[in-house]
């Protein structure tokens, strides 16, 4: 066995390149049609963080860089029907890939309109999967490179490796000494009705696997470029067994299925030769003259592995730094957003997929990401200082706002309530005689009020 990064003789990835294209297409059709009904709500002009002001006061500020800061053809039409066709485009682009016509043209619109979203979108697209597809989807403009096998494993390496050393340099102790998993499956934000029965399971075997985890994120990324190629398919697959293992017990949006088709790329034509099916017509050869360009992308990557890639690039997300997990959080906290018209009743909103009523059973809905649902989970970890886009959030529902409502459960209110308050909540999962006792999921307790009251009297948006 021996370490290249150069292609052996003889190892051809068209049809590898022609089903990875395919699969890189299904994820931004899930991507953009997530976005779609939530776009308005999110960000729209009614939205909890509109992006058209967002604009406006950047540049204010900025002038002309303000564009090169936030590159979106959304500069150019805002508006809620804009984000709308944003997102339909996006969604035709992403079919035209998975039927493998203009791919070329194709991959690149899709990447500039997500750019669009992501980069308009904060703080509900900021995820580290966003960053993934765009960083995928770029390389995608370049399909027919000889260069791209390389580029996409190194991806690959680079999204693992990375993943796997900040939770040993974060300082974590619950990394070094192995207990991440003791606490994983119900701090992480949406668990799947595994992730309960995982979270019940002896202190050794989770141990075991927060062993299995690093092993599989700091050692086996190196073997995909490996040769015999026998033993860069082995490491692929440890990795495909990682990524199932999260997307059972986590919905963790479109990740895990990007992060399996990247896999593909251990594979070269031979594989897929064995089964007709996958045969798929080959994209046309990349002109070799532009191959540098994917080599500069390829050395780019490489200096973002020390922390040395130009930071005039950020914005465009061509390269970009992971690390998913890096500090394991021991305590979940709920926040759980309340009205009342007297200042005594007060009755919870509730939201389609957080945690909330404690014998609501888990959800399993990705690669659908509920953003509002997420951004939550965030907040609840922090003050609502820093987390400004709560307090637009409340006096939207305040005013009764339905582009915010609809991204709700249904209103428990005929009318919107007086005033508003957030609670904060420690939620655990109950263990099974619990459960069994009176159907209930999740123990809770009340931790105190983490926001309010306030009503549209005392403050204005």
């Amino acid at each position: 066995m021996h370490f290249s990064l150069l292609q052996p003789r003889g190892q051809i990835f068209r049809i590898t390149e022609s089903v990875f294209l395919r699969l890189l297409g299904f994820v931004y059709l899930a991507a953009f049609g997530s976005l779609w009904p939530q776009m308005a709500g999110l960000i729209g002009a009614n939205g909890v963080s509109p992006a058209a002001s967002t604009l406006a006061a950047m540049h204010a500020d900025y002038g002309w860089r303000a564009y090169l800061y936030v590159p979106s053809v959304f500069w150019l039409f805002q508006s809620d029907a804009a984000l709308q066709w944003i997102c339909a485009l996006g969604c035709v682009a992403a079919l035209l890939m998975m039927m493998g016509v203009v791919v070329r043209s194709a991959a690149l619109g899709a990447y500039v309109l997500y750019l669009s979203l992501v980069t308009i979108g904060q703080p509900f697209t900021s995820f580290q999967w966003d960053a993934l597809l765009l960083e995928a989807g770029f390389l995608a403009v370049f399909a027919g490179s000889a260069l791209l096998p390389l580029a996409y494993r190194f991806l690959l390496f680079r999204l693992m490796f990375e993943s796997g050393l900040v939770k040993l340099t974060s300082g974590d102790v619950n990394w070094r000494n192995l207990h991440a998993l003791r606490y994983h499956f119900f701090t992480q934000p949406l668990p799947t009705p595994l992730a309960y029965y995982f979270d019940q399971a002896p202190g050794w075997l989770l141990d075991g696997l927060t062993l299995s985890t690093l092993v599989l994120e700091l050692i086996v990324p190196f073997f995909l470029f490996a040769y015999p190629k026998r033993v860069r398919q082995t490491a692929a697959s440890l990795l495909v067994i990682l990524q199932l293992f999260i997307a059972l017990t986590g919905n963790f949006a479109f990740f895990n299925m990007l992060t399996m088709a990247l896999c593909v790329w251990a594979l070269d034509d031979e594989c897929f030769g064995r089964w007709p099916k996958w045969s798929l017509p080959p994209v046309a050869r990349f002109p070799k003259t532009l191959n540098v360009a994917v080599g500069a992308v390829i050395t780019l990557s490489l200096l973002e592995v020390f922390a040395l890639a130009p930071p005039f690039l950020e914005s465009f997300e061509i390269v970009n730094p992971y690390g998913l997990f890096a500090v394991m959080t021991t305590t979940r906290m709920e926040l759980v957003i309340e009205g009342s018209n007297d200042d005594v009743h007060w009755v919870p909103y509730e939201f389609p997929f957080k945690p909330g009523p404690v014998t609501r059973p888990l959800p399993v809905i990705a690669p659908y990401q509920p953003r509002l649902d997420w951004q939550m989970w965030f907040a609840a970890l922090g003050q609502p200082e820093s987390n400004v886009w709560t307090r637009t959030l409340v006096f939207r529902l305040l005013a009764g706002q339905k582009e915010v409502l609809s991204l709700l459960e249904p209103t428990p209110f005929a009318k919107p309530p007086r005033s508003i308050r957030i609670q904060a909540y420690s939620y655990s999962f109950t263990d099974e005689g619990e459960r069994k006792r009176d159907g209930a999921i999740w123990r809770r307790k009340l931790l105190g009020i983490w926001f309010g009251p306030v009503t549209l009297d005392t403050q204005k948006f």
